[in-house]
């Protein structure tokens, strides 16, 4: 049956030892570890993206906690289903002294009425619930609930977990693989470790007819061929050609090398981080939304997947490549960090330091702070810089978009109050 089942099924781990990418959470003296074998496990959300073993990690810490383990999902469970759950894990609990771990998978797609069932048990520990998300559950699990858990977020796989997952997949084959085979698989995967070993079933189909060999073009055909072979070298070329053609203001070479990255199988959640980095590092204040445009394109690359975000990441890249171009804030930040670090003065003025407690302004705390919106243009001339720091650490570009904000800026000091403070 093990030979039958899919090779993310039969290579599923049988106990915590086997688990691969969580060790911060089921490692050896990990705290969610330590929770289920002392037997004190308390109901929880797993929080992560797909294929980092969620499922698995709730059956595991269910059986080490020594908990009768039912399972159900949240996308095929209504309000009857999980009625019928707590009826019998308060009968296991009664005639057995046998409690009850209840796994729902897509916790997050259950209502507010299916949700709040589950208050009672959680709170009294009837019930010990382990809930899995994909989505936000600050955003997507209801208040009560999540006051009632602990949550606990499970990291995308990297590159060694992913490789170890793959060498595990192969030797349960009695296969083996290319170098450049393996780069593309695991590079591909996007921390996807069920996804990495789905991909690789298919590969080790189509290599049975070469001496169980997996090739690049294995590889390619399972993943529908969509792959363009590059070395690690061509990698980091190829992402840092990409960057620097945005920041040259080159459109066309921007979305050259973004479709060479997407076809290498480069991850799309890896681009998204860069037109973020990069939307404040070289556009800035110069253009106030290049930051929004990079930051609802990550978005959009979690709701819709590929290939479907390969528009809007190419949205992205050319805004941003006619974006107006601006390292003021990245100079700003570094001219700040340079001046702490070699031992500026950080001692809060009295005048800014918290005065809402009794007997703060025995200690001169918040005494003389002018609220600025009691002034004429929200402004009052102010100091809020430590003793013997100096202004000069921002120093604004000549874009027009900026020009704009710091003139505005500077019409106020200069129009009300005179200069202002050095």
């Amino acid at each position: 049956m093990r030979r039958i089942a899919p090779l993310a099924e039969s290579l599923r781990p049988r106990s915590l030892d086997d688990v691969v990418g969580q060790d911060h959470l089921v490692g050896a003296s990990a705290p969610l570890r330590q929770l289920a074998e002392s037997h004190s496990l308390k109901s929880l959300i797993l929080w992560g993206p797909a294929g980092t073993g969620k499922t698995t990690m709730a059956r595991l810490v269910a059986e080490a906690a020594g908990l009768h383990f039912v399972t159900l999902s949240a996308v095929s469970s209504g309000v009857k289903d999980v009625r019928e759950v707590i009826e019998l894990s308060r009968q296991r609990l009664a005639e057995h002294g046998a409690r009850t771990c209840l796994f729902i998978d897509e916790v997050h797609r259950f209502n507010k009425s299916q949700q709040d069932l589950l208050l009672p048990v959680t709170e009294s520990g009837e019930v010990v619930l382990i809930g899995a998300t994909t989505e936000n559950p600050y955003f997507e699990v209801n208040a009560a609930l999540l006051s009632r858990t602990t949550l606990w977020r499970l990291k995308p796989h990297t590159r060694e977990s992913l490789t170890l997952l793959v060498e595990r997949g192969l030797a349960a084959r009695g296969a083996t693989i290319d170098g450049d085979a393996l780069d593309v698989l695991v590079q591909s995967a996007e921390g996807d470790g069920r996804g990495v070993l789905t991909t690789l079933d298919v590969a080790l189909v189509l290599a049975s007819s070469h001496e169980n060999v997996v090739t690049l073009a294995d590889v390619g055909a399972a993943r529908d061929g969509r792959i363009i072979h590059q070395s690690q070298d061509s990698h980091y070329d190829q992402v840092s050609a990409f960057i620097k053609s945005i920041r040259g203001s080159d459109p066309d070479a921007a979305l050259f090398w973004l479709v060479t990255l997407l076809e290498a199988g480069e991850s799309a959640r890896f681009i998204a981080r860069r037109l973020v980095i990069l939307a404040s590092e070289d556009i800035g204040i110069a253009d106030g939304n290049a930051l929004l445009t990079a930051e609802s394109a990550a978005r959009a690359v979690e709701f819709v997947g590929l290939p479907e975000a390969r528009l809007t990441l190419a949205h992205a890249t050319i805004r941003l490549a006619l974006s107006p171009k601006s390292n003021s804030v990245t100079s700003a930040l570094g001219a700040v960090t340079s001046a702490i670090r070699a031992g500026a003065s950080t001692e809060v003025p009295a005048h800014l330091r918290d005065g809402h407690y009794r007997s703060a302004s025995d200690f001169g705390h918040g005494v003389g702070y002018a609220y600025p919106h009691d002034f004429p243009g929200n402004w009052v001339e102010q100091r809020y810089l430590p003793d013997g720091i100096a202004r000069g650490f921002f120093e604004p570009s000549a874009q027009p978009g900026e020009s704009r904000l710091v003139e505005n800026w500077r019409s106020i000091q200069e129009g009300i109050q005179g200069p202002p403070v050095e």
